[in-house]
C-alpha cells in the first residue's frame, strides 16, 4: 500500500525560568498539540529545578511530553524551533542562561545521529535530572539509545535540587 503515513515516538523537553515559566511550559505544551503532525501522547508533571550550568538565575520549571510525528528529526526540530520563537525565544541567548521557553528534541524513536544542527539522543539525557525524572515519570521503559531503560539511568546527585509541583 503506498501512501502510508507513518507515526514516530519522539520526546520533547520543555524548560523556562522568565516570564511565568509555568505558563511559558503550558504554553508551549499546547502549541505542540496544535502542529498537525504532532499527536501528544503523554505529559509529564511540572517539575522545579535549579539552574544547570551555574550561571546565577531563578529556578526552571521544566516538563516532557511525549508525541508522535510524522515529521522527520531535523523537521521536528523546525517546528520546536518555531514554537520557540513564538514565545518571544531569541536563539542567540547564552548557553544555560536564563531563557522564556526551551524545547529540546530528546529522543527519536531509536534514532542515533550527531549532526551540528541536531544530536540524538539529546547529548544531555543521562546528566540532567531535570529531563530524567519528567521522562521516567512517563516512559519508565523507553531505551534511549546509548544509555538504556530510562528507569535504569541513575539520577545526578550532584546537580541542584528538583521537586513535582504540578
Amino acid at each position: 500500500m503506498t501512501g502510508d503515513i507513518h507515526w514516530y515516538p519522539a520526546y520533547v523537553g520543555i524548560g523556562s525560568n522568565l516570564d511565568g515559566p509555568a505558563s511559558q511550559v503550558k504554553d508551549a505544551i499546547a502549541l505542540l498539540g496544535e502542529v498537525p503532525e504532532i499527536r501528544r501522547v503523554a505529559t509529564s508533571s511540572l517539575y522545579r529545578s535549579g539552574a544547570f550550568g551555574g550561571i546565577e538565575q531563578p529556578d526552571f520549571v521544566n516538563a516532557v511530553v511525549a508525541v508522535l510525528t510524522t515529521l522527520a528529526p531535523g523537521e521536528l526540530l523546525a517546528e520546536l524551533h518555531a514554537i520557540e520563537s513564538r514565545q518571544g525565544r531569541e536563539r542567540d541567548e547564552l548557553r544555560w542562561g536564563p531563557r522564556v521557553i526551551d524545547l529540546d528534541l530528546l529522543v527519536y524513536s531509536a534514532e542515533e545521529m550527531d549532526g551540528p544542527e541536531l544530536t540524538l539522543p539529546h547529548p544531555g539525557i543521562g546528566e540532567r535530572n531535570f529531563v530524567l525524572l519528567p521522562l521516567a515519570e512517563i516512559a519508565p521503559d523507553l531505551v534511549v539509545p546509548g544509555l538504556g531503560r530510562v528507569a535504569t539511568i541513575p539520577v545526578s546527585r550532584i546537580e541542584p535540587s528538583i521537586s513535582r509541583i504540578a
